[in-house]
């Protein structure tokens, strides 16, 4: 059965294609400073799902041009939104065929990276992961208010049905 928080996490991601919605590929581009373009933020949270459950947790690494296109601290981008749309299917897909295995216990655990452990568990690192998808929800949802969009998601969506709460 799929971890409670791996459960989270695909809400939050169906939550984050609920803000992506009716984005053209021109308005995906778009950077309205100091915020980000959306189509950087699409490739933005495909980098860092690729980071923690393919390279970190399996040693694969898909997409590598991410690092430089739309990694943190680089410089701001407005890449293709299709083109990381592209990107972040293929890596959450794979990433899905992880996540299915991951059970309490190896929430618990250190990936290893370069032969040292990383500082924080999988399991705070799927929480920063979805926290992450919230937080560029929102600057997702700014954008598209700026471009002049309306009937905007105003609040989370249907958990009860779709992410409520179990135990595990």
């Amino acid at each position: 059965m799929t971890h409670p928080l791996v459960s989270q996490l695909r809400f939050t991601r169906h939550e984050w294609l609920r803000a992506l919605r009716d984005v053209d590929e021109a308005e995906g581009r778009i950077r309205m400073e100091p915020m980000n373009s959306i189509s950087w933020i699409v490739g933005h949270l495909a980098w860092h799902e690729q980071w923690y459950w393919l390279r970190y947790a399996q040693d694969l690494n898909p997409v590598p041009q991410l690092d430089e296109l739309v990694g943190t601290g680089r410089p701001a981008t407005t890449p293709s939104l299709q083109e990381m749309m592209s990107a972040w299917r293929e890596i959450t897909t794979a990433a899905d065929s992880y996540l299915d295995t991951v059970t309490t216990e190896t929430l618990q655990e250190r990936f290893q990276w370069k032969n040292k452990p990383m500082r924080e568990s999988a399991g705070t690192m799927l929480l920063r992961l979805t926290y992450h998808y919230w937080f560029h929800t929102g600057e997702v949802l700014a954008v598209r208010q700026l471009l002049g969009h309306r009937e905007l998601p105003e609040f989370v969506g249907d958990i009860g049905a779709k992410g409520p709460y179990r135990p595990e």
